[in-house]
C-alpha cells in the first residue's frame, strides 16, 4: 500500500444520558501536572583566552568544562598551536571555534571542535588584533586591529576554515583623540537585524557602521557616531529589541545609552553616565545584557567590579543599581552562558575566572564558589 493512506473511522463515545453523571470508571484520569523543563546536570564546555608571550601566560587555548548549575569549573588541559588567543568567539553552527592571534603579524584561526584540529591561521593585515566576531550567517569572520586601527573580513567555508581575507578597513577619519597617537580599532559586531556590522574604535572616538556585502565580504562605510573628545570606547552591545545599544567607553569611565536606525544603521550615542568606580581610577571593558532587556552588567577593571544596571522605557534608558565585587584583579571580558544563568569574568591580572549566579528577575549576582586559576585570564567562553 505505499503511496497511499489508510484513514479509518473512529466513532465518537456515545454521550451519557443528560439526568446521569459519568460513573469514576467513565471518568477521565487526572493528568499529570506540567513540570518545567529539567537542566542539563552534565559539565558544559568552556574555552579560555590567554597570552601565550607574556611572563606567566598559558601556552594556548585554556579547556575547561562548567557545571551549568553551580557554575564550578573544572580544567580539562590546553589546546596549543594558537600563539596569543586572546578574544575567541564560536561559528554560529557550533562546530567551529575562532582565535585571534593578537601579534605584531597578526591572524585569525579557526579550531574544528569535534578533533580539536587547527584548520589553520590567516593574516589581519593588521597588527594586535583584539577582537572577532562571526556574522549570523556563519559565513563571515570579522576582526579588529587595534594597533593598527583597521577591522577585516575574512570568508568561511563549509568545513570552517578560513579563506583569504576579502576586505581591510583601515580608519583614517577622524583624526585621533586627546592622548591617542592613532585609530584603535577594539571591537567588529553585527547589528542584531543583521543588515549593517559596527567597529568601535578607541583612538578615533568613533563606532563606524558598514554594510557588508555579502557576497563578496567587501565592507561600505555607511555612517559614524562620535562620542565626546577623549571617552575611548571600547565595546558596544545591543538591547535584544534593536532600537537601542550600550556603549563602554574605556578613557573616561563611562558608559552611555546610543539609538540606534536599523534602517540606515545610525547609531545616536547619548550622554555619559557613571559606572559605579566612584571616581578611582577606572577602564570599563565590556557591557552585557540579559536576554530578557531587563538589566545590563560592565566589567569595571580597576575598581574590580561589575556594574549593575535596570534597562528602563523599553531599553532606552540605563539606572545604575550597584556594583558587585568580582573577587579578582583587572576583569577583562565578561559572558553569559548560553542559558544566562550563569555570568563568567576573566580577571587578567589575577589570572582567574570568576562565575556568578545570574537572577534574571532582580538583576542580582551572585558569586558561585572560588575564582578558577587559568594564566593571564582574558577571555572566558562558556558554551
Amino acid at each position: 500500500m505505499a503511496g497511499t493512506a489508510a484513514v479509518v473511522a473512529v466513532p465518537s463515545p456515545a454521550a451519557p444520558p443528560a439526568d446521569s453523571a459519568p460513573t469514576a470508571a467513565e471518568r477521565p484520569a487526572p493528568r499529570p501536572a506540567a513540570q518545567p523543563p529539567r537542566k542539563d546536570p552534565r559539565p558544559h564546555p568552556l574555552y579560555l583566552g590567554t597570552y601565550t608571550s607574556v611572563e606567566g601566560g598559558g601556552t594556548g587555548i585554556g579547556l575547561a568544562t562548567y557545571d551549568p548549575v553551580t557554575g564550578r569549573i573544572t580544567g580539562a588541559g590546553t589546546l596549543t598551536g594558537v600563539p596569543d588567543p586572546s578574544y575567541l568567539a564560536l561559528n554560529p553552527d557550533g562546530r567551529t571555534l575562532y582565535a585571534v592571534d593578537e601579534r605584531q603579524d597578526g591572524a585569525v584561526t579557526a579550531v574544528r571542535l569535534g578533533d580539536r584540529r587547527v584548520l589553520g591561521s590567516r593574516s589581519t593585515g593588521g597588527a594586535s588584533p583584539c577582537h572577532l566576531s562571526v556574522h549570523p550567517g556563519g559565513r563571515w569572520l570579522l576582526s579588529a586591529n587595534y594597533q593598527s586601527g583597521s577591522v577585516a573580513v575574512h570568508p568561511i567555508d563549509a568545513s570552517g576554515a578560513l579563506g583569504e581575507r576579502t576586505d581591510l578597513v583601515t580608519h583614517t577619519t577622524p583624526a585621533p583623540g586627546p592622548g591617542q597617537q592613532g585609530p584603535h580599532a577594539h571591537q567588529f559586531i553585527t547589528s542584531p537585524d543583521g543588515g549593517h556590522v559596527h567597529a568601535v574604535d578607541l583612538g578615533t572616538d568613533t563606532v563606524y557602521t558598514y554594510r557588508l556585502d555579502q557576497a563578496k565580504g567587501t565592507l561600505t562605510e555607511a555612517a559614524q557616531a562620535h562620542t565626546r573628545p577623549g571617552a575611548g570606547p571600547r565595546h558596544l552591545t545591543f538591547h535584544p529589541g534593536g532600537r537601542y545599544a550600550y556603549l563602554a567607553n574605556e578613557v573616561d569611565d563611562t558608559v552611555a545609552v546610543c539609538a540606534y536606525d536599523p534602517a540606515t544603521g545610525r547609531l545616536t550615542i547619548g550622554d555619559p553616565q557613571p559606572t559605579g568606580s566612584a571616581g578611582g581610577t577606572n577602564y570599563p571593558a565590556q557591557i552585557l545584557v540579559t536576554a530578557n532587556g531587563s538589566y545590563a552588567f560592565l566589567a569595571n577593571r580597576g575598581h574590580n567590579s561589575i556594574a549593575r544596571y535596570a534597562v528602563e522605557a523599553d531599553g532606552a534608558r540605563l539606572r545604575l543599581l550597584g556594583t558587585v565585587p568580582v573577587a579578582g584583579d583587572f576583569p577583562r571580558q565578561i559572558a553569559f552562558s548560553p542559558d544566562g544563568r550563569l555570568l563568567f569574568a576573566a580577571n587578567q591580572r589575577s589570572g582567574t575566572v570568576s562565575v556568578f549566579q545570574v537572577d534574571t528577575k532582580s538583576g542580582e549576582l551572585r558569586l558561585a564558589g572560588e575564582p578558577f586559576a587559568s594564566p593571564v585570564a582574558v577571555c572566558a567562553l562558556p558554551l
